[in-house]
């Protein structure tokens, strides 16, 4: 079947003054009007293409590939808004609707939003929210402590940043654990850090555990192989300041500082750190 909202592999099977009909594999069809035909198509060709309604509420296909897809997350754009909603500059020439009910908080001409993409099964269009919460999973979490994931930030709270995981779930990111700028829409990779038994999801822009503890202590050993033997941080200095240097939290500086020492693979000094063969007097 034709599915709107997505991309779909049809084949071209006729040419008309307007553009060609794809069949799909059930022979439904669908205009890709000339604007978006691609040079040496043809007859017989199987092409990949979107799917969507135009301005006219005719299911029609087109070669652009839109920021957003069904079930998808995107911060976009608003362009205009009337009496009925707002419009989202989505990437075609026909803006994305989001009705009033569907805004989580009153959108304005200009601005930006995380909103997802659903199909409204009593117009038959697509649409836009940004009350992303109402789309995500909360029962079943296929999940694992660890694990990689890709995030999408999509609001700031009290507590720090929820987040869209793996275009699934809601994670939080704890404010006091975030040492770097985090933008609304930014999308990024994070760490499954904790599960809990009311199925909420604590996540870590680091790695957790062991292994990240194992890497952050290479990549320290690296850069003062690299430096000289000598990093101007201590554990007294500040978060944003290792950061910056490191990519890694306070915490976690610490805590590879902490076993490199033990190891006797380092020198920790008032003005910095040094690799033992370098900094011992």
């Amino acid at each position: 079947m034709i599915n709107l909202g997505e991309i779909n592999k049809l084949t071209i099977l006729r040419s008309t003054d307007n553009g060609f009909y794809l069949i799909d594999e059930e022979e439904n069809e669908v205009l890709l009007p000339n604007n978006y035909i691609e040079k040496g198509w043809g007859i017989g060709d199987e092409v990949e293409v979107f799917v969507f309604k135009d301005s006219e509420d005719r299911i029609t296909a087109t070669n652009q590939t839109p920021k957003i897809k069904l079930n998808g997350f995107a911060l976009l754009q608003v362009n205009d808004i009337n009496s009925v909603g707002a419009f989202l500059n989505w990437g075609l020439p026909k803006d994305l609707f989001v009705p009033f009910k569907e805004q989580k908080h009153k959108m304005r001409e200009g601005k930006h939003y995380v909103v997802t993409m659903f199909l409204d099964y009593e117009s038959e269009r697509l649409v836009a929210s940004s009350k992303i919460d109402t789309f995500l999973e909360y029962e079943e979490v296929e999940l694992t402590n660890g694990q990689e994931v890709d995030l999408i930030i999509y609001e700031r709270t009290p507590l720090g940043y929820n987040c869209v995981i793996n275009g699934l779930y809601k994670g939080l990111i704890y404010e006091n654990e975030v040492f770097r700028d985090l933008n609304i829409g930014e999308k990024t990779t994070g760490y499954i850090k904790t599960l809990r038994e009311d199925n909420k999801i604590d996540v870590s822009l680091q790695k957790v555990g062991y292994v990240a503890q194992d890497e952050n202590q290479e990549k320290i050993l690296n850069i003062l192989k690299g430096d000289a033997g000598y990093i101007g941080l201590t554990d007294k200095s500040k978060p944003e300041d290792i950061y910056e240097e490191l990519r890694m939290s306070k915490k976690a500086f610490k805590k590879a500082i902490g076993g490199l020492y033990k190891q006797k693979v380092i020198w920790l000094k008032n003005d910095g750190i040094y690799l033992a063969n370098e900094g011992q007097e």
